[in-house]
């Protein structure tokens, strides 16, 4: 017996009910893929390569669940080939060899075999070489299969000759359309479960991203449901953790930010820290937070902490960089830093001051000597008569006045003396000093 036909793929017809709800699901077609629309989306490069039989071999990049054994399955499945899956963990030199001499047997008899190597990172130089010239024979197409940057776990020489793909991982949404295709799937399926949107929500993510752990957290607590529904409690036993439902667009989403929000205006990091758990519990967007917490760097800190918007900035990147997990933590760093910075409202209602007097004042003509006299005609017309350009004077302060006549000598930011804006307002006061200004 070959390597081959003790493998099989598998006729997705026959389905087997004792196999794991993630196996059973693997899609059979292209649609039925969730996510990848950069690589598999209609006129992308690897579905071009697939509707097209135009197989190369390739490297899926990606973290764990993302469907790269799916999709190698998948893919010699429309391809009609061989299809033989290599564990580089169980796997060595000896197979390496066993399997390759079945390839290229088979390939002389005008069949095609696709070898899906899982974790090819984990294979040494010496054993990624091996398989060099029977990929560059044709004996193979090689599919490769790793969580690491292929740039630094992948010879050289075998990168050259396959196309890399990075898979991303699924979204929230992505995986609740999973789930709910899992529960009206009578044949592959666990057939016609009643499940509220919340509870597939929260188990998407507490997934994060990887579709087989969400299949195996709704099989679980779909087993200890009652018949024909999905029980909370049996959701929130499968994930080991409370589960906090609540709205994302009703009452409740609305008193938790307020609460975080005032709780870091009123300088109580351990409120804040506990209002931002309630929130990561209950599923919230990572990168709503991340947005509310800026406002509170602008709207609270302002210029009393400038840096404050900065770490606000930073953590939104982290977050969208790194995402739950790792990412929360960024959100409860930033939401400690704002608590403990010095508080002013100072800018926020500089501009809305400003504001008002735009709304209710004539808006009077931009003085001739702040307009850029841009053509002959213009200079004759008096623009930019009598500007006095700051860096001709001693410490480039001016006595210009840059208002409307109407509002000369209106100040809108009167600054706090709380942290950097106490330096602030001293500068301000040289200036208004050095311009004759009281």
């Amino acid at each position: 017996m070959s390597l081959f036909e003790a493998s099989p793929l598998g006729d997705p017809d026959k389905v087997d009910k004792k196999r794991p709800l993630a196996d059973r699901m693997r899609p059979v077609t292209l649609d039925e893929f969730a996510g990848q629309d950069h690589v598999l989306g209609p006129g992308k490069p690897l579905r071009r390569q697939i509707e097209h039989d135009e197989l190369s071999s390739v490297i899926l990049w990606g973290p764990p669940g993302v469907g790269k054994t799916s999709l190698a399955r998948l893919i010699a499945r429309l391809s009609r080939s061989e299809f033989i899956p290599f564990s580089a963990v169980l796997s060595g030199m000896k197979e390496i060899k066993a399997v390759m001499a079945d390839a290229e047997r088979l390939r002389r008899l005008g069949r095609r075999t696709i070898l899906f190597i899982d974790e090819i990172h984990r294979f040494n130089k010496a054993q990624q070489d091996a398989f060099l010239p029977y990929v560059e024979r044709g004996d193979i197409i090689l599919i490769g299969a790793t969580t690491e940057n292929p740039s630094f776990e992948v010879i050289a020489a075998l990168l050259s000759r396959s196309r890399v793909y990075a898979l991303r991982a699924l979204t929230v949404e992505e995986i609740v359309e999973l789930l709910q295709r899992a529960l009206a799937d009578r044949e592959r399926g666990l057939g016609e479960i009643a499940a509220p949107p919340a509870l597939l929500e929260q188990i998407a993510i507490y997934a994060g991203g990887d579709a087989r752990s969400a299949y195996n957290t709704l099989e679980a607590a779909v087993a200890a449901s009652p018949p024909h529904e999905l029980a909370e409690q049996a959701v929130q036993d499968a994930i080991q953790r409370k589960v906090l439902l609540y709205d994302k667009s009703g009452e409740e989403h609305y008193n938790l930010i307020s609460a975080l929000h005032k709780s870091v205006r009123s300088s109580d990091a351990d409120a804040a820290l506990y209002w931002l758990a309630r929130m990561l519990e209950a599923g919230e967007d990572r990168l709503y937070i991340a947005r509310r917490l800026m406002r509170m760097a602008i709207e609270d800190i302002g210029l009393a902490d400038p840096r404050a918007l900065e770490q606000a900035v930073a953590v939104m990147q982290a977050v969208h960089f790194l995402g739950i997990g790792e990412g929360d933590l960024a959100l409860a760093q930033a939401a400690i830093y704002l608590s403990v910075a010095p508080k002013s409202d100072a800018s926020y209602r500089a501009l809305g001051a400003a504001q008002a007097d735009v709304q209710e004042t004539m808006a009077e003509p931009v003085p001739l000597h702040l307009r850029n006299p841009v053509t002959s005609a213009m200079k004759q017309w008096g623009y930019g008569a009598g500007y006095e350009h700051a860096h001709k004077f001693e410490d480039a302060i001016t006595s210009m006045e840059c208002l409307p006549p109407a509002l000369a000598g209106k100040r809108y930011y009167h600054p706090t003396d709380r942290g950097m804006e106490k330096r602030i307002g001293e500068r301000l006061e040289e200036v208004r000093k050095a311009r004759g200004l009281k």
